[in-house]
Parts: structure tokens; sequence; C-alpha cells
């Protein structure tokens, strides 16, 4: 499978992942077989890509490193209780603290189940759903790396429940300011620069959260190099966890399409941060949080030295750099046949020399040997 933007999608095409919304309802399920009107609907409600088969591609499949259970519950769950407490009901988030635990919990022992998987996935969310999905996929970065950095179970819970929590203070926030598609104006900007300050005194308003995850809120835009808010905390003045939320949220942002800009590919992503260790970042954080993150992601379609294009099949640990690539068409654009695999690693003649864009191979499958699932929701 691959992921296609929507923009790229054509009726026939089938798809490979459920799509959610951050109710947990199914917006479009895996083996539909995509009609005009599906496209149109996912185009209106935000969703920036789809995970579909490509015959090309054979058995190519893209592991996420929790359950879609665990995924999709969390969302649901965040969902829930950012929105009752942007209603002005904040002690349902205070009531809600077992729940909470419970989201953090299962993530880690998904985490602790797969933990021979690298970060491949890119999450699918519709744009309407960022605050929620990123908080979601923030909790899961913070613990991978609090896992790579050997914390006790405490810690993790104590971690995972501040980088879940992290944004809690934009519900605060006016929707207009926080969705805005274009430029913020400098007085939207300070409004944007009170959430962490908001969402510590949210999280404070119970001893039952600990003030360490409420520290995490406060301090997950500060910077290695003082020019974070909201106090220009300078390097150990900030709390390790609020410095690998910090990491993780970038990471996150840069990755995921927003209203005023299309994604970052993972590659860029990944050299952003590894270019800002010890300036913006702490590089030993960054360094334990990239080792779990693939540059180029399973299913990503790249161009050799050589001149011929694949798709990345898998990397191994500690070679991101140089992962496993099935060769797809030679130099000449000449398709192979039998489409040899090379691994990067023992293979040092050849390296990756550009990613090409989703779109750049031939029309993907347009049918499947499978049946339907539901009807898109279109309510």
């Amino acid at each position: 499978m691959r992921r296609v933007s929507v923009d790229g999608l054509k009726a026939g095409m089938v798809v490979a992942r459920a799509i959610y919304g951050a109710d947990g309802s199914i917006l479009l399920n895996k083996d539909m077989v995509l009609k005009p009107s599906y496209i149109v609907r996912l185009q209106e409600l935000g969703v920036p890509s789809v995970y579909i088969y490509d015959r090309q591609l054979g058995d190519l499949q893209v592991e996420d490193v929790v359950s879609e259970q665990t995924r999709v519950s969390s969302l649901t769950a965040v969902k829930e209780i950012f929105e009752q407490t942007r209603r002005g009901s904040h002690v349902s988030i205070l009531a809600e603290k077992a729940r909470f635990r419970e989201i953090v919990t299962n993530i880690i022992n998904d985490l602790l189940d797969r933990k021979e998987l690298i970060i491949n996935l890119t999450d699918i969310r519709a744009i309407d759903d960022y605050t929620f999905a990123h908080s979601v996929n923030v909790c899961i970065l913070a613990l991978i790396t609090g896992l790579t950095l050997k914390y006790s179970r405490p810690a993790l819970v104590h971690l995972g429940m501040g980088a879940l929590l992290h944004d809690i203070g934009k519900t605060a926030l006016p929707l207009e300011i926080l969705n805005k598609p274009g430029k913020l104006t400098p007085e939207e900007f300070e409004f944007i620069r009170r959430h962490p300050r908001l969402g510590f005194d949210i999280l404070r308003m119970n001893k039952d959260i600990s003030r360490v995850s409420a520290i995490v809120a406060l301090q997950h835009h500060e910077r290695y190099n003082g020019c974070g808010y909201p106090a220009g905390l300078t390097g150990s003045q900030i709390h390790e966890f609020a410095r690998i939320t910090a990491i993780d949220d970038v990471y996150d942002a840069l990755t995921a399409d927003r209203v005023y800009r299309p994604a970052y590919p993972p590659n860029e992503a990944f050299e952003l941060l590894a270019g800002s260790g010890n300036f913006t970042h702490d590089y030993r954080l960054i360094k334990a949080f990239l080792a779990n993150v693939a540059i180029y992601p399973v299913g990503t379609i790249v161009k050799l030295n050589s001149g011929d294009v694949g798709v990345v099949t898998g990397m191994d640990r500690g070679y991101l750099q140089q992962p496993r690539v099935r060769l797809l068409y030679n130099s000449s654009g000449e398709p192979y046949h039998e489409q040899p695999e090379i691994n990067l690693r023992e293979n040092l003649n050849y390296f990756i020399s550009s990613v090409l864009p989703r779109e750049s191979l031939p029309s993907a499958s347009s049918s499947a040997d499978r049946c339907c699932g539901s009807d898109m929701k279109t309510g």
C-alpha cells in the first residue's frame, strides 16, 4: 500500500487503512472501493491523504506502533474531554484522570509489545481534528522516547499524562484564531502564547494530576537556547519531560497537514530536528527520539544515485539512512518485472538521492479482490 493525497485519488482505488473521525466513527472503511462522491466528501472533511492498495507494491504493509483500537479510543477520549473543557467544564478533565491514565497505560503496553517497530506510519487526520490527534501522537512519541531512555513505568506515566495534555490550554482560546488559515497578527499570536500557562492552571486545579505533568504543559514551548515561551528558560531549567514533549510536538506538527501549509516529508522533518540539537532542543533527547523514527518510512518512493526508482520496504534499527528498497523502474524508466530488493546498508554503492512525490508512480490499483466495507459516513 502507499499513501496518496486526496487530490491524487481516483475512483476505483481501494482503501488500505480505515479512516476514523475524532469521535471514533469510521469515515471510510478498509477495502472500500472509492467513488467520486467519497473523494469529494474526504475533501470537504479536510482529510489530506489516504492509504490505498497498489498492485505494483504487492504485499507492502505499513504497521503502526500502537494498535488501531488504542489509537482510536485515545483520540475519542481526548476529543470528548477537550470539548467539555472548551465549554467551560474544567471539572471534567479533573474527573477523567483515571481515563487519561488508562490511555497512557494502554499506549505503554502497546509500545512494549511492538518495541521492534520503527515509526513509519503517518497518522491520517482531518484538519479540524488536528488538536485531538496531535495530542495522542505527541503522547505516543514522548513515550517511545521515554522507553528509549529506559524510564521507569511511573516516570513514563507522568511523561505520558503531560504529553497527552500538553495543549489543554488551547481549549481556552478562540477557535477562529487556532484554525486561522493565514498568518496570525501580533495580537493573535499573543493569544496563542497564553496556552501553556492556561494549560498549567487547568491541570493544577486538582492535586491528583501531578505537578510534573502540569509542568510539561507549561514548558513545552520553552527552547534549549532560551528563545521559547512563556518564561524564556534555558537548558536544564526546562524539565526533561517538557524538553522531550517539545521535540515530539515539533515533529508531529511538521509532518501533519495544517490549514495554512501541507505536511513536511518525514525526511525533511527529520533533518530539521537533527539540525536543532543543542540549539533549540537538547541533542541527547533528539538522538533518543530520532532513533525510533524512519527517515524514509515504508512506502516512500525514492530515487537512487543509480537512477533506479523504488519503494522503501523496511529498515534496520540504527541504519535509518540505509533502508531496504524494492526496485520498480530502472534508470531508463523501464519496469523491473522481478522487482529486486536491495539493502542499502549492505550495498554501499547505492544511496537515496531524492524522495519522489507520492503520485510519481503510474496509477495505483483500481480494484481489489475483496468485498467492500460499509459506506462512507456522510453526516
